[in-house]
């Protein structure tokens, strides 16, 4: 598995901090890993399911919301509705 640290802009204009695992071989897609609601995408079971996904040569994007983690911002300025906005920057990032 190669694993590359990234950043990318999310919803409210802050980086956030992201880490790309691709498998040694062929990407034979993607996934996007969303993390627990105070966690990171450190945490140990994101790693375990991350190491799974590249194994079966999927690609994997797991990323902090905004104020978590590594990411910039303010976690008590974000709700239920940014943390999707931020998803959806995730997923522009992949495209």
């Amino acid at each position: 598995m190669k694993s590359s640290r990234i950043e990318f802009p999310g919803s409210q204009g802050d980086m956030l901090a992201a880490r790309l695992d691709a498998p040694n071989g062929p990407v034979r897609g993607y996934a996007l890993f969303a993390h627990c609601f105070t966690c990171g995408k450190d945490i140990a079971a994101a790693s375990r399911i991350s190491r799974a996904l590249t194994a079966a040569g999927i690609a994997v994007l797991r990323f902090d919301f905004t104020g978590l983690g590594n990411s910039d911002g303010d976690f008590a300025n974000t709700n239920f509705s940014s943390n999707i906005a931020d998803l959806l920057a995730a997923c522009d990032f992949l495209r």
